[in-house]
């Protein structure tokens, strides 16, 4: 599979993940990103390949060419390679990574009972749907 553009792996199911899942489609002018639910099998692979079980994920991945990035790094890469203002999110990786990451892994944690759960994967519109994996 090619990987010419970044992967971001997340939870269809999460309301939050799908949330944000949707703000990248139309926020990246670019079409840089190519994203991946965990409950397909592109995704479920792609996780189990990379040591997080897709059944029980503890973070979002973003694959870029050999770099695999979790938890806040992933998070902030993502907004950053969308651009302007987006890329603003990137100062936050002044902030050491072992403040960060407790943030990220709590609300990771919690997603389901703060923001809801889908009874169904999110699927794109057609214009997205090139890019969904």
């Amino acid at each position: 599979m090619p990987e010419a553009h970044p992967i971001i792996l997340f939870d269809g199911e999460c309301a939050l993940c799908s949330a944000n899942a949707q703000f990248i489609l139309t926020h990246d002018k670019a079409r840089r990103y190519r994203l991946a639910p965990m409950q397909g099998a592109v995704g479920a692979a792609l996780f189990r390949k990379h040591g997080v079980d897709p059944n029980d994920p503890d973070t979002i991945l973003v694959i870029d060419g050999d770099r695999v990035l979790r938890e806040s790094d992933a998070v902030l890469s993502i907004y950053t390679g969308l651009g302007w203002p987006w890329r603003i999110a990137g100062l936050a990786l002044l902030m050491p990574r072992w403040l960060r990451d407790p943030a990220y892994r709590w609300v990771a944690r919690n997603r389901y009972r703060i923001f809801g759960r889908r009874e169904t994967c999110w699927i794109p519109n057609a214009e997205h749907a090139d890019r969904i994996m």
